[in-house]
């Protein structure tokens, strides 16, 4: 089985946009930084403006983040484990055939479930359907090459 990578957004952003957002990331820090510097006397006064420095300089920082592409959400899927990156803010999630017990696959979502009463649940939602199917059957293989319990679920409300 080769290396299968799905995006769980959208798009990927292009070159131009990324180097945009890299931009205004740097701008919003160097105006944080200019508000603490030269205006510190007004920062004294008023102690909420400090709220705004941190949203600039945290707002900032997620723009170079998604700049240098460190927030992408994916799933990579290869014969020796899956990489799933679900949440902009979280790490990557390793999982590797020797941990995991079953997968069991929803109509909008795939559940991995991990020895010690351990899930990762895969949610897919209903904005981007064109890449559920592909995805399921990507894992769907994955299972079946090393012998994990695969399970379809139905979900009735």
């Amino acid at each position: 089985m080769d290396k299968k990578y799905f995006l769980l957004e959208a798009r990927e952003n292009s070159g131009f946009i990324k180097i945009f957002q890299t931009i205004f990331g740097i701008l919003c820090i160097c105006v944080a930084l200019f508000w603490v510097i030269f205006q510190y006397q007004t920062l004294n006064a008023d102690g909420t403006l400090w709220i705004t420095i941190i949203f600039l300089v945290g707002f900032g920082a997620y723009q170079i983040a998604a700049g240098l592409g460190k927030i992408i959400k994916f799933i990579e899927i290869d014969s020796q484990k899956i990489v799933l990156k679900q949440n902009s803010f979280l790490p990557k999630i390793d999982l590797k055939p020797s941990d995991l017990e079953k997968i069991e696959i929803y109509p909008l979502s795939i559940s991995f479930s991990l020895g010690k009463k351990k899930k990762f649940i895969l949610r897919f939602g209903l904005r981007y359907t064109d890449i559920i199917q592909p995805v399921k059957d990507a894992v769907t293989d994955f299972a079946n090459i090393n012998g994990i319990l695969l399970e379809y679920m139905k979900e009735e409300i």
